[in-house]
This record gives C-alpha cells, sequence and structure tokens, in this order.
C-alpha cells in the first residue's frame, strides 16, 4: 500500500522534461544563468587553442 500511494505521489509532482530546451549555470547568490550557444562556441573555440597532440614517445 505505501508503494502504490508513492507512485501516486511521485506521477502528481513529476514535470514533463521533453519540455526542457536549454542549461543554465546557478551562481552564488542563487540566479540561474541561461547557457548560451554563444558562450558554448567560446569555450570550444578557446579548448581547441589550448589543446595539442601528445608527445611521441622516443624509441
Amino acid at each position: 500500500m505505501q508503494v502504490v500511494e508513492m507512485n501516486t505521489k511521485m506521477d502528481t509532482n513529476v514535470f514533463n522534461l521533453q519540455a526542457f530546451y536549454g542549461a543554465a549555470l546557478v551562481d552564488e547568490q542563487g540566479r540561474e544563468i541561461p547557457i548560451t550557444e554563444e558562450m558554448i562556441v567560446d569555450a570550444c573555440d578557446e579548448l581547441m587553442k589550448l589543446w595539442h597532440f601528445p608527445m611521441t614517445k622516443a624509441a
């Protein structure tokens, strides 16, 4: 009986995950800062500048 009650409660509190199309960072004050495509592109560009091939071992 307890499991049935718990499942019923969960069904009423679950939101539709398919409706969520974004992401956000949460700062120290609890404010949500949306992550934009520009932020992702900038981060990837920065990583590409820092990336290098691993050194090969000398035989």
